[in-house]
């Protein structure tokens, strides 16, 4: 057979270089591999094969095998080019976000740390040691240890030598597909066959002749032995095929959805979809509850109807059980789910169904843009605006709102973007002719919106009502419950106390490894960082500063609301739905479910629940804490205030009863809180924009968001200054350097810059130079995010 010479992409960020191996046998680019590389073996993807023999003379090694036959179409190629290139990322670092886990398979070396005493380590080697203890198991990979802790090596050795950390190489399973045995009837007279035979093979008959075996075994009370002598005799057959794992959800019966009849603002906004051309994009900008999903709907149909598939982003994994639920009942057997949260197993069959290039729809979160679809006619970002499309860490830091754009461009297929609330760089957009607009300016059967009463939380200080529940909210979540309607209760942190304050000298307990309070949660009586994961089992008796034992809890969690709740009305069925509680598979939905049915009068939680959440017989949303919302040292604050409350509000009222919304705030003549309880998107997006043009930001400029972390805070400041200026000296104009939000994250203190360019200059050419040597400094790493959201 034919020696052919193979260029592979090895998954090995820090060399992007392509190297050459050999191989004997069918090979294509886009197929993944296994290859040596560098004393270990690594996962890469085929780029390029020929058959002439490469003009270096050295030795090339061989292709170990291949893992995955081709699944990347030269336009995905394209698209992943292209997303490298802006966000200033290596090839293979996009590769892995858009592959499903353990596609490309990697050998790892871990660190797990030993217990043990400490106390005769050098300084080094004990802060390595306690810098372990901030992760899951006390281990981590060594390339996240090499960007954190200077001469890792030599430090390593110390604490080998004191039996203080095991180093070991970890080579993670890849996904493979699920087998599962059938049987089959041959031979249904089966001459010679005993009596028990007789009746097996007869069973067999009834059930269809066919079906898996542990199915048969169980109803036919057999045994495999047994089986495996009827299939010696040639009566039956077993065969092993493979099984497509599903969601959940998926194995559920649904009700057929017929389509709807459109209102006149609906059917002309899918008409303007429908003659979108190649590439081009529309923004559907609905009030909650205007139906945009059965637009959605019906603009997907057509589209599988010509044997093309459609790709439905949304914002939460929350919010894709009930919207598969809708998509399925109305293209059964056609809707499948690709999420981060699903099971590796589960998300490399999704993975492979779509490539088998049946017409089909897609939904999931952030990481679905890359699902690969060969043939996409329709792309949908429901809740477009949501800043959970943003990925922050690890690189590429991408949109998928962006990526979706080019996807749409390089695919030739339109893309709809649709939101209550649309973010400003879209609604933008629609103003300079880059996006179409489409518009539905009122709910679905007439009903209005919800009524917003504000209430000034300072009154009820001055009442003396001290609850986390006003009185107005107390009295109105009464009635609703006489009423037998159900409601929603909003809070944008989780846990019981967001900190806890010695009151003898000001001291607040926070995390040993982050520069952060700690929050109490009550269910289990521990303190935990929501950043490092450090928990705290033994609750602090006395202060480590001053050795009170007066210690004061302050601050409110949806664990606090949902106790403010029961005390004062201790019949009700409660619900929380935020990171606590939907850890676990299958949470989301089974919550969601619970609630849709009436088995619980509130609902409590975080913004999780703000996103499409379309329950008829909630009647009454509670809004607590407004304010929270709206003092961030962020210029986009006040947009995603609007946006949150405004979308929490939409929860309310979407049946036939009309809905009430309580906005508990501080500050009720706040230009944002008073145009949140209006619910009138003009009045606060067109001075936003006005006030963003002023200052240069976007959508009116460019921003790029530089990050430094590493262990010396005196190495990582002199880093972020050194930085400034180069990029000072390069155009526009440089903020910083100044501490991060968070100035010290798992042990590492972390500096930031930003930059702000003019429109029509791109920084990733004059970035590149400062990139190249940006792993200079041992001990720093850097972090380069194109149009951040998060500053």
């Amino acid at each position: 057979m034919t020696v052919q010479f193979v260029q592979v992409l090895v998954d090995c960020p820090t060399d992007e270089r392509l190297f050459t191996y050999t191989w004997e046998g069918v090979i294509q680019p886009g197929d993944g591999v296994w290859v040596p590389f560098a004393g270990r073996f690594l996962g890469g993807i085929v780029v390029t094969v020929q058959v002439e023999a490469p003009a270096e003379q050295r030795k090339l090694k061989a292709i170990a095998s291949i893992l995955h036959r081709s699944f990347l179409p030269v336009a995905y190629w394209q698209l992943l080019e292209k997303i490298a290139a802006y966000y200033c990322t290596p090839l293979i670092q996009v590769v892995q976000s858009a592959l499903p886990p353990g596609v490309l398979t990697r050998a790892q070396r871990r660190i797990r740390r030993q217990e043990g005493d400490p106390s005769q380590l050098s300084s080094p080697a004990r802060q390595l040691w306690e810098h372990l203890a901030t992760y899951q198991r006390h281990e981590a990979a060594w390339r996240e240890l090499q960007k954190r802790i200077p001469n890792l090596e030599s430090t390593l050795r110390e604490l080998e030598r004191q039996n203080l950390a095991t180093s070991y190489l970890h080579t993670p399973p890849p996904p493979r597909p699920k087998v599962q045995t059938f049987i089959t009837l041959l031979d249904p007279l089966a001459t010679g066959a005993t009596t028990r035979q007789e009746k097996l093979i007869q069973t067999l008959r009834h059930l269809g002749g066919e079906l898996p075996l542990a199915a048969f075994i169980e109803q036919a009370t057999t045994t495999r032995a047994t089986v495996l002598k009827l299939a010696e005799q040639g009566w039956i057959a077993l065969s092993d095929r493979e099984i497509l794992r599903r969601e959940a959800g998926d194995q559920q019966p649904m009700t057929p959805d017929q389509p709807k009849t459109l209102t006149s603002a609906q059917a002309q906004a899918l008409q303007q979809i429908q003659h979108l051309a190649r590439g081009e994009t529309l923004l559907l900008w609905g009030v909650t509850g205007s139906g945009k999903t059965e637009v959605y709907l019906q603009a997907i149909a057509p589209v599988l109807a010509q044997g093309k598939s459609a790709l439905v982003l949304v914002p939460e994994i929350g919010l894709t059980p009930q919207l598969t639920n809708r998509f399925r009942a109305r293209f059964p057997g056609k809707v499948w789910v690709y999420h981060s949260a699903l099971a590796a197993g589960d998300r490399f069959d999704s993975w492979r169904q779509m490539l088998a290039g049946e017409a089909q729809v897609v939904v999931g979160t952030r990481s679905a843009v890359f699902a690969p679809l060969p043939q996409l006619g329709l792309i949908i970002l429901d809740e477009e605006h949501d800043t959970s499309y943003k990925q922050d860490t690890p690189a590429p830091a991408y949109h998928a709102r962006t990526v979706a754009q080019w996807r749409s461009q390089i695919e030739g297929c339109p893309l709809l973007l649709g939101s209550a609330t649309p973010a400003l760089e879209s609604f933008r957009a629609t103003q300079t002719a880059q996006f179409q607009l489409a518009q539905l300016s009122e709910r679905v059967g007439g009903q209005g919106l919800a009524q917003v009463q504000v209430v000034d939380m300072r009154a009820e200080l001055t009442a003396g009502v001290f609850s986390p529940l006003s009185r107005a909210l107390q009295t109105a979540l009464a009635q609703t419950i006489e009423r037998g309607e159900q409601a929603i209760l909003f809070l944008n942190r989780r846990g019981f106390h967001t900190f806890i304050l010695c009151r003898n000298c000001g001291e607040v307990l926070t995390c040993p490894h982050c520069a952060v309070s700690l929050t109490y949660h009550a269910t289990d009586r521990i303190l935990r960082c929501h950043h490092c994961h450090y928990t705290q089992t033994e609750l602090q008796q006395v202060c480590p500063s001053c050795q009170s034992p007066h210690f004061r809890y302050f601050g409110t969690g949806t664990q606090r609301i949902a106790s403010a709740v029961l005390e004062l009305f201790p019949e009700l069925r409660i619900l929380r739905f935020d990171q606590d509680t939907t850890q676990r598979k299958g949470a989301h939905r089974q919550i969601l479910e619970q609630f849709s049915q009436g088995e619980a009068d509130v609902l409590i939680g975080t913004q999780m629940l703000t996103k499409g959440l379309d329950v008829p017989q909630v009647t009454l949303v509670g809004i607590l804490a407004a304010d929270s919302l709206l003092h961030l040292p962020d210029f986009r604050c006040p947009e995603r205030a609007f946006q949150l409350m405004t979308q929490v509000a939409g929860r309310s009222g979407r049946g036939a009863v009309a809905g009430e919304v309580i906005l508990q705030t501080y500050a009720p003549d706040h230009p944002v809180v008073i145009a949140a309880a209006r619910q009138d998107y003009l009045a606060f997006t067109l001075p936003e924009l006005e006030c963003r043009e002023e200052l240069g930001y976007p959508p009116f400029g460019r921003l790029v968001s530089f990050l430094w972390q590493g262990m010396d805070e005196t190495i990582v400041r002199a880093t972020a200054q050194f930085w400034a200026e180069q990029l000072g000296q390069l155009a526009g104009e440089v903020l910083g350097p100044a501490p991060a939000l968070i100035p010290k994250l798992r042990q590492s203190y972390r500096w930031q810059v930003l930059w702000k360019l003019p429109l029509n200059i791109a920084p990733q050419p004059l970035l590149q130079p400062l990139l190249a040597s940006r792993h200079g400094v041992k001990g720093v790493s850097c972090r380069v995010d194109i149009d951040p959201l998060h500053l």
